[in-house]
């Protein structure tokens, strides 16, 4: 009766390989940024076969997603923003971001995101992944021209929010009721998205 051999080459799918795929992929992003990374180079830090990682997360924006471990997809929430098209857009990205922040089971996982992002190598994650990848598609599809320059404008506006009402907790700004905010932001979003920049 012959002995079963000892299995050769990268590790199959295990209830833990997940997991280690998923911290070789936020080790590989935070070195070395969105564009750096390479779905082989995850899958050979982890050991596997880069298949398993397209199996497991799909494509390298779902990956980076899912490092950033967010406790929702934008991609989602901003899906009904952009159904109804660019009028009135401002203030809609505004309250469908003001619902999620504001959701006390969201804040703090989103706080813990929002801090790794101001933290060592996390500039390089929100210019070169978050704000190309994850939103910049689905706010372009909002502007009729000069998508490289109204995206980011649009997130200055989003971020400067999330770091004084949600990080620093300046009062004046956490004192502010969402609906005032939408009243004076959204305006600006909103000529930032479809407004003559000239």
């Amino acid at each position: 009766m012959s002995q079963a051999r000892p299995s050769r080459g990268r590790r199959p799918g295990a209830p833990d390989t997940r997991a280690e795929v998923l911290a070789a992929a936020r080790d590989s992003f935070a070195a070395k940024g969105f564009a750096g990374t390479t779905i082989r180079a995850v899958a050979a830090a982890a050991g596997v076969d880069p298949a398993l990682v397209h199996h497991y997360f799909g494509s390298k924006d779902d990956l980076f997603l899912a490092a950033l471990a967010l406790p929702v997809d934008p991609r989602e929430v901003l899906a009904p923003v952009v159904a109804q098209g660019p009028d009135g857009a401002g203030e809609r990205l505004l309250r469908a971001f003001l619902s999620v922040w504001e959701d006390p089971e969201m804040q703090a996982p989103l706080l813990a995101v929002a801090r790794s992002a101001i933290g060592p190598d996390g500039g390089r994650l929100v210019s070169q992944g978050f704000i190309p990848v994850v939103v910049g598609p689905v706010l372009g599809s909002l502007v009729r021209d000069r998508a490289d320059v109204r995206v980011p404008l649009v997130a200055s506006q989003v971020l400067g929010l999330i770091l004084t009402r949600y990080v620093l907790r300046v009062p004046a700004m956490v004192a502010i009721p969402a609906d005032d905010l939408v009243a004076q932001m959204g305006p600006v979003l909103q000529h930032y998205l479809t407004g003559d920049l000239d």
